[in-house]
């Protein structure tokens, strides 16, 4: 998919890595969750993300996660990650391994080179070269110092090859400078309570953490503010959302495992190959929160 066909606006919604009690990858479920995923109502689906704990994974399982993804979307474009590998040749083959995966789109993360300008932008520019296909940039908190700053976002989107960043400054003033810097790109929240007055600002979308297990919230927000143009409606939907944020909060990524067992992919266990431990109280606390937005009616997945 060449720049001017990719949509860079809209929900990207995070796929988890479902893994067997060995901490193995569960690549059956993984077919079926990204199945549902399809069904949710995201604009794109992103494959081997922070959220997918992809640090964790080797470059044969990105790699095939990915090309699952893009097998069982049902035609949802896929973005995903590549330019993990710790060696500049190394990611010049994770790129060509990945394109052939038949992915829409690559993810850039800023590698932690964020405290020097020149280095940032002089990498992404090289990296850039390396591929026709739509770059997305990823603020990837697990390299630090990680955060770009707008002068450097504002030449690269002069450039043309980079199409959107996940910003996760979490900070309405530096969100706004990007915008400012930002073109035709996208910038795309990845801060929960700021996600309305990002859009309000001038974002173009959202890549969080609680799309992983409630995209259908994300896109009924999305579709409420900008093609409705109801903006109390989306301010309503950005409080569920607020809630659901909040429910998966302590130990995400396994709570949000636990909530999509929950809504109906049941051999998606928690497992993950971090930290990440549930016990019976916080199992028990996810379900009550699944059992009372159903109650309520407030539906964040579509089943």
């Amino acid at each position: 998919m060449s720049k001017k066909e990719f949509n860079n606006t809209g929900v990207f919604s995070l796929l988890l890595t479902p893994f067997n009690e060995d901490r193995s990858v569960n690549y059956e479920t993984y077919k079926k969750y990204v199945e549902w995923q399809a069904r949710q109502g995201a604009q794109h689906l992103f494959a081997c993300c922070g959220s997918s704990e992809m640090i964790t994974l080797t470059l044969d399982e990105r790699i095939k996660l990915a090309a699952l993804a893009v097998e069982h979307a049902n035609g949802i474009p896929i973005i995903a990650t590549a330019n993990l590998e710790p060696t500049w040749h190394g990611q010049i083959e994770e790129i060509k391994r990945m394109e052939q995966t038949g992915v829409d789109g690559l993810v850039f993360v800023t590698k932690g080179y964020c405290d020097n300008n020149d280095r940032m932008y002089t990498y992404i520019s090289e990296l850039s070269e390396l591929t026709e296909l739509p770059i997305v940039l990823y603020e990837f908190p697990g390299m630090h110092p990680h955060l770009m700053a707008a002068e450097v976002y504002g030449k690269l989107a002069k450039e043309g090859r980079i199409v959107g960043i996940k910003d996760t400054t979490c900070r309405m003033e530096l969100i706004k400078e990007k915008i400012d810097v930002a073109g035709d790109t996208a910038i795309l929240q990845a801060n929960i309570p700021y996600l309305m007055e990002s859009y309000e600002a001038g974002a173009k979308g959202v890549v969080a953490t609680p799309t992983s297990c409630g995209a259908y919230l994300f896109a009924k927000m999305y579709d409420e503010f900008f093609v409705q143009n109801d903006r109390e409606a989306a301010n309503l939907t950005h409080q569920q959302i607020c809630l659901l944020d909040n429910a998966i909060g302590e130990g995400f990524c396994a709570s949000a495992k636990y909530l999509v067992s929950l809504c109906g992919i049941k051999e998606f266990n928690w497992y993950t190959r971090g930290n990440h431990s549930l016990n019976p109280q916080r199992l028990k606390s996810l379900r009550v929160f699944h059992d009372w937005a159903k109650a309520t009616g407030m539906k964040f997945y579509n089943d």
